[in-house]
Parts: C-alpha cells; sequence; structure tokens
C-alpha cells in the first residue's frame, strides 16, 4: 500500500509541476484542465501513460500538419546590391 502511495503522490506532483509550468507560460494564477491536457501530451512519459484518457475540458493539442505549411522560398539578390 505504500508503494502505491508514494506512486500516486510522484505522478500527481508531475504533473501538478507541468500544468502549473503551462499555466503560468499563459500567464494564468489557476491551472484549468486545458493545461492539464497540454502538461500530459507534451510529457513523453505521462501521454505513453494516460494517452487513452480523455480530459475533460482539456480540448485538443495544437498541431498543424508540415504539408500545410507555407513554403520557404529563396530570395534572389538584385545585380544593384552586390558589394
Amino acid at each position: 500500500m505504500v508503494y502505491l502511495a508514494a506512486v500516486l503522490e510522484y505522478l500527481t506532483a508531475e504533473v501538478l509541476e507541468l500544468a502549473g509550468n503551462a499555466a503560468r507560460y499563459y500567464k494564468k494564477q489557476r491551472i484549468m484542465p486545458r493545461h492539464i491536457q497540454l502538461a500530459v501530451r507534451y510529457d513523453e512519459e505521462l501521454n505513453k501513460l494516460l494517452g487513452g484518457v480523455v480530459i475533460a475540458q482539456g480540448g485538443v493539442v495544437p498541431n498543424v500538419h508540415a504539408a500545410l505549411l507555407p513554403k520557404k522560398t529563396r530570395k534572389k539578390r538584385s545585380k544593384g546590391q552586390e558589394y
């Protein structure tokens, strides 16, 4: 029983620390479900552990597929600008 309590305490502390960092990043005073969602999904190990868990009011993690991003164009140097 003591081992289970220690594991739960560690997981709780880890999630709260990461969620607190997310809340601070977004300049909020309180941890919201959205911050917990972001903390869990951006942490590789927590995401592996809680991958199938749905966090109510957590929203989705922002992700833009690379194919949808604008392509970088290479600018040509004009002949009048050479030094």
